[in-house]
């Protein structure tokens, strides 16, 4: 569900982009509104997946996508065999309030990293994975896209999930999160 981005200074790509994240950002969050921890972990349609696991998910791969474009160790390492925890809750990461919070400070680190750029044109190389070509590079304007893409897949996937749990639409959180419902 669209809603407004805050339109950027004139030629500030980087704040257009990001003003574009932090909407899907808000999407995600958003459908986790009036909740309890109990309800996001709820799957109620014949997919695994649950409020819950997707801002556990969302909140990874920002973290990861950007340890990538920074060049430093993943600090949380997932392989096939992990994956899946990145929908699970884990030790230390028990609520949805937690995860807000660890995805806060994501979006904080992701904000200052982009800001300290001097433009998006800069490249990072990927790291070693079956599904991204050997010896593939990156700009920063493509991770910021890509973390636009996931977010606003997923918070289509939350969309229903939220639906599927109590009826309420996007339109319907919109309004109760601007409310302060």
């Amino acid at each position: 569900m669209p809603t407004l981005v805050n339109q950027e200074a004139h030629g500030d790509e980087a704040g257009a982009l990001l003003g574009f994240l932090d909407a899907q950002r808000g999407a995600v969050r958003r459908t986790l509104h009036g909740l309890s921890d109990e309800q996001a972990l709820l799957k109620p349609s014949a997919s695994e997946l649950s409020l819950f696991g997707v801002l556990k998910h969302v909140a990874e791969v920002e973290v990861g996508w950007v340890e990538d474009a920074k060049q430093v160790t993943r600090s949380i390492p997932r392989d096939h065999s992990t994956w899946h925890l990145s929908f699970e809750p884990e030790e230390g990461q028990a609520t949805v309030k937690e995860v807000l919070a660890f995805w806060d400070e994501a979006a904080a680190e992701t904000e200052k990293f982009i800001r300290s750029l001097p433009d998006l044109n800069g490249t990072f190389p990927l790291p070693p994975a079956p599904w991204f070509p050997e010896g593939s590079v990156r700009s920063m304007r493509f991770l910021l896209l890509t973390l636009i893409q996931e977010f606003a897949r997923h918070a289509g996937h939350a969309d229903v999930i939220r639906e599927t749990l109590d009826g309420k639409t996007a339109f319907e959180l919109i309004d109760a999160v601007a409310a302060g419902r």
